[in-house]
């Protein structure tokens, strides 16, 4: 009997847009980016305020395009806000709703109504609501974990849903399954990841949120300690030094953009403090995937790239150049954000996986010893 081909609708909250799509199967039957006005969203209070708002809108694109909430399988939504856990797919539960509701982790995005608008639809449809790979999937060993100072600790911010369902699908190209396989894996855009994955597990991870590995477009990457300590003693803020890891940092300091395209044109043109932020950065890339061999004692079986920034050829020819000693590497331009999350509903639905269910209980809180 043939396997049946599930409709899974999922929804991608931004700071700006939602990206909102349709899946039969592997098969898009649409997406849209649901652009919205900084001004509308200025009027809420708060993320969870905005719910009606992109819940309306997302209404209008799924009925502009001929789809009805009653044919849909299963809802899927970005998992913002929740305390650190494993990566798998996670059945929408009260816990995890009233995590995203408040951000529990303590950081206000858009993405965590995700979770609240699949439950709505699913709760008017009848059909179950999940998360997949939610960004504070934490799945570190203990040493990646540990830093000199008692009571501080690496944590991980990564982009975790793209960087797995990379490496889910390159494995599934070699004829193997993810949890048989130990890939480098990065996602190269406005942020950048770099990520250790052992057997299905995403071992180790530079922070995207706290300032750790290469520099990107928007974020300062790993900078000296005492270097911050000397940049607040000239007058600036805490806040202007947490806004460096996140948004002011990299091109936009350096030179004032962040647009990754104009900065090589820059470059090219001899402007040559774009040449040197850019050659830092690939410098930086190079280097850090480096590290992340060391981690998997050099038994690599690839080194994926995925993320906007890999639509770059010299990009890609400087990591093969200065990294493909240690394994193949194979680019994934752009992003997989929304199959990623259709794939792992279709995963469940199928019995490949269990869902898992979230207890709001961090898979981390410290060292007892």
């Amino acid at each position: 009997m043939a396997e049946k081909t599930y409709r899974i609708l999922v929804i991608n909250p931004g700071s700006t847009s939602t990206k909102v799509g349709v899946f039969d199967g592997d098969r898009e039957v649409f997406t849209k980016n649901v652009a919205h006005e900084a001004s509308k969203l200025a009027e809420f209070s708060s993320v969870s305020d905005q719910m009606p708002y992109r819940r309306d809108m997302i209404l209008a694109a799924l009925d502009e395009n001929g789809v009805a909430l009653d044919t849909i399988d299963a809802f899927v939504g970005r998992g913002g806000g929740l305390l650190s856990l494993e990566g798998g797919t996670y059945a929408v539960n009260d816990v995890m709703l009233d995590h995203a509701y408040r951000g529990a982790n303590g950081i206000q995005h858009p993405a965590q109504l995700g979770s609240q608008l699949a439950h709505e639809f699913a709760a008017k449809a009848g059909k179950p609501a999940f998360v997949v790979n939610p960004p504070d999937t934490d799945e570190f060993c203990d040493y990646a974990r540990v830093t000199g100072i008692k009571g501080v600790y690496r944590n991980a911010h990564l982009h975790a849903l793209n960087l797995k369902e990379t490496a889910i699908r390159h494995a599934h190209g070699m004829g193997k399954r993810y949890d048989e396989c130990n890939f480098i894996v990065c996602h190269i855009g406005g942020g950048i990841s770099i990520s250790a994955h052992r057997q299905g597990k995403m071992i180790d991870g530079y922070d995207i949120v706290q300032g750790e590995g290469a520099m990107a477009p928007t974020r300062c990457g790993a900078v000296p300690v005492a270097g911050i300590l000397d940049y607040l003693e000239m007058g600036h803020t805490i806040k202007e030094a947490r806004a460096l890891c996140m948004k002011t940092g990299g091109f936009v300091d350096l030179l004032g953009t962040s647009d990754a395209i104009e900065v090589t044109k820059r470059a090219a043109e001899g402007d040559k403090a774009a040449a040197r932020a850019w050659g830092a950065m690939l410098y930086q890339l190079n280097k850090y995937i480096g590290s992340m061999a060391t981690v998997l004692a050099g038994k690599v079986d690839g080194i994926l790239l995925g993320g906007g920034m890999v639509h770059n050829k010299e990009l890609v020819a400087s990591i093969e150049e200065n990294c493909g000693w240690i394994a193949p590497v194979s680019a994934y331009p752009g992003e997989f954000e929304l199959e990623a999350m259709a794939s792992g509903a279709i995963r469940v639905l199928n019995g490949e996986e269990e869902p898992k269910s979230y207890t709001g209980v961090p898979v981390f809180t410290g060292f007892e010893d």
